[in-house]
C-alpha cells in the first residue's frame, strides 16, 4: 500500500500542474516600445521614465516610487501618435551652464536624443508624456 502512495504522489503533481495557468508574461506578446521620455535633474530632483508601447500601454516610473503600468485610452494614444508624426528629433544638445535644468531625453524610431530646451515639435509630444505620468502614475 505504501509503495503506490509513493508511486502515485509525483503522478498526481504532475496532473495538478498541468492545469495551473502560466505567468503573465507568458501571455503576453513582447511588445516593441512607441516612444520613451526622460525627464531629469531641476530644482525638484526629477528622475522620471516614460515608456509608451505600440499596443498602447505605458510604463511609468519616478525616482519617489514604483514603476506603474498602465494602458492609455485610444484618444490619448491617437493625439500621442499625431503628435509623433510631426516631431523632428534633431541633434542632443550640450548641457548649458548652471543648475536646475531639466534634461529631457526622448528615444524613438532607434534615436535617442537629449534637450534642455524643448523645440516646437517636441513640445506637443512631452505634453502628452508628462499627462499620462500624472494620470496614471499613483504610489499605492
Amino acid at each position: 500500500m505504501r509503495i503506490w502512495r509513493i508511486a502515485l504522489l509525483p503522478a498526481l503533481l504532475l496532473s495538478l500542474s498541468t492545469g495551473v495557468a502560466p505567468p503573465a508574461q507568458a501571455l503576453t506578446p513582447k511588445t516593441k516600445t512607441l516612444v520613451t521620455l526622460y525627464r531629469q535633474g531641476g530644482f525638484a530632483g526629477f528622475d522620471d521614465r516614460v515608456t509608451v508601447y505600440t499596443n498602447g500601454c505605458a510604463r511609468l516610473a519616478r525616482r519617489t516610487g514604483p514603476t506603474v503600468d498602465k494602458c492609455l485610452t485610444p484618444k490619448e494614444m491617437r493625439t500621442l501618435r499625431g503628435h509623433l508624426k510631426r516631431l523632428r528629433l534633431g541633434r542632443s544638445e550640450a548641457q548649458p551652464q548652471g543648475a536646475d535644468f531639466i534634461k529631457y531625453t526622448i528615444a524613438y524610431r532607434g534615436h535617442r536624443v537629449s534637450r534642455y530646451t524643448l523645440p516646437a515639435s517636441w513640445s506637443p509630444v512631452v505634453r502628452d508624456l508628462e499627462k499620462a505620468l500624472e494620470k496614471y502614475w499613483a504610489p499605492d
